[in-house]
C-alpha cells in the first residue's frame, strides 16, 4: 500500500488483506438484480472496513471500494458536526401491498421507491408508488416520496413517468436516465428535481455532473467514491445538495456512510442509509438499523459469531483486492481525481 506520507505507522496492504473475511448474506427481496449479497471485510488499526464492489465491477472500478476499506481500517473519520442522521426507508420492487406494509413498518417519513425494473410494466411502478404514498399519509402528513429508476428510462418515458406519478407528490427523481445529456434534456423537460447517482459514483469525473448541467441533487457513496474523505471532496467540489446512500453494505459500510453523513456541513435531505432491512442478517451483533427514522452515529463493532455464520472463502475476494490495489494511489481516495 502506498502511504501518504503523515501515516508511517500504517500496516502495508499485504499485512490489512491477510485479515480479510468473506461474507454472503441473502437478499430478503431481490435488490439491483441480486439475492445474495457478498463482500468482504479487511481490519485494522481503526476498526474494520468494508470491501464489496458489486461483481460486474472491474478492478479499476473496485480500486476505489478498495481505497474505502483501507481508510476505514487505517484512520479515524471526520469529526461529526451531529449524533444521528435522517433516512428513507427503501422500497424494492415489489407488488403494491407489500410496498404499503414495507413502509407501515417503517419509522421513516421519507420513502425511496424503485422504479423501472427490468420485466416490470409501467403500471406495476404506478401501483406501487400510490400504496407508498397511502402508507406514507396514513401515519400523518408530510410523507415525502423519491424514485429510483438507476437509469432505466429513456428521456420521453422517464418524462412522461414523471409527470404521471408527479400525482403523488415526488421530492426528487433519482438516475431516471442513464447519461448526463439525457439527465440534462430530461432536466429541462420535467420541474420535478433530478438526483444523478451512477452519472456521479460511476464517473471518471464526478464533477462533470453539476458542469452538465444534468441533476439538482447529487447521490454520494462512501465506497464507489474511495472512502469519506474523498466523499466529502466530491461533495464540496459539486456545490450541490446531497444525499448520501449506501451500497447495500453490512454495518461496516453503513457505518462509513453514517460518518460522510454525520460530517457534512449540511444535510438537507433524508439520507439512503436504511437498507439494513434489505438483508437477513449482518455482521454485527448491534446493526444499524433505523429507529423513529433516524441512524445514530456510531460504529458497531464486528461480531465474530455474526460474521461466522455469514462465512465463505476468502481466496476470490482476496484474489479481486490485489487486482483492485493495482489502481490504487493512495489511501484517502485521492485517485478519483488522478
Amino acid at each position: 500500500m502506498t502511504g501518504s506520507g503523515s501515516e508511517p505507522s500504517l500496516p502495508a496492504l499485504p499485512e490489512l488483506l491477510a485479515t480479510l473475511r468473506a461474507f454472503a448474506i441473502p437478499m430478503r427481496t431481490k435488490f439491483r438484480g441480486i439475492t445474495v449479497r457478498e463482500g468482504a471485510l479487511i481490519q485494522g488499526p481503526a476498526g474494520w472496513g468494508e470491501f464489496s464492489p458489486f461483481a460486474e465491477y472491474g478492478p479499476a472500478e473496485s480500486a476505489r471500494w478498495l481505497a474505502s476499506a483501507i481508510e476505514s481500517a487505517t484512520v479515524p473519520w471526520p469529526a461529526p458536526v451531529r449524533t444521528s442522521v435522517p433516512v428513507n426507508v427503501t422500497v424494492p420492487a415489489v407488488g403494491p401491498v407489500r410496498a404499503y406494509e414495507i413502509v407501515a413498518a417503517s419509522g421513516c417519513r421519507t420513502a425511496k421507491v424503485k422504479v423501472a425494473e427490468r420485466g416490470q410494466r409501467e403500471a406495476e411502478d404506478v401501483e406501487r408508488v400510490a400504496a407508498v404514498r397511502d402508507a406514507l399519509d396514513a401515519a400523518g402528513p408530510g410523507g415525502r416520496i423519491r424514485v429510483d429508476a438507476n437509469g432505466g428510462w429513456s428521456v420521453g418515458q422517464a418524462a412522461r413517468l414523471l409527470r404521471l406519478l408527479s400525482r403523488y407528490g415526488l421530492e426528487y427523481a433519482e438516475q431516471p436516465c442513464a447519461s448526463l445529456e439525457e439527465l440534462a434534456e430530461l432536466r429541462r423537460a420535467v420541474d420535478i428535481p433530478i438526483a444523478a447517482d451512477e452519472s456521479i459514483r460511476k464517473a471518471e469525473d464526478p464533477l462533470k455532473v453539476r458542469a452538465a448541467g444534468a441533476a439538482d441533487i447529487v447521490m454520494v457513496k462512501v465506497q464507489p467514491l474511495g472512502g469519506v474523505r474523498a466523499a466529502l471532496r466530491v461533495a464540496e467540489a459539486c456545490g450541490l445538495p446531497v444525499v448520501v446512500s449506501s451500497a447495500v453494505d453490512t454495518s461496516v459500510g453503513l457505518a462509513a456512510g453514517v460518518a460522510l453523513a454525520a460530517a457534512l456541513p449540511a444535510l438537507p435531505y433524508a439520507c439512503g442509509l436504511a437498507t439494513m432491512s434489505l438483508l437477513d442478517g449482518d455482521v454485527t451483533a448491534a446493526p444499524l438499523a433505523e429507529a423513529g427514522g433516524e441512524l445514530p452515529v456510531r460504529r458497531p463493532s464486528v461480531d465474530e459469531a455474526a460474521l461466522a455464520r455469514w462465512e465463505i472463502d476468502p481466496a476470490p475476494w482476496r484474489q479481486r483486492a490485489l487486482a483492485a490495489a493495482e489502481y490504487l494511489v493512495e489511501p484517502s481516495g485521492a485517485h478519483l481525481h488522478g
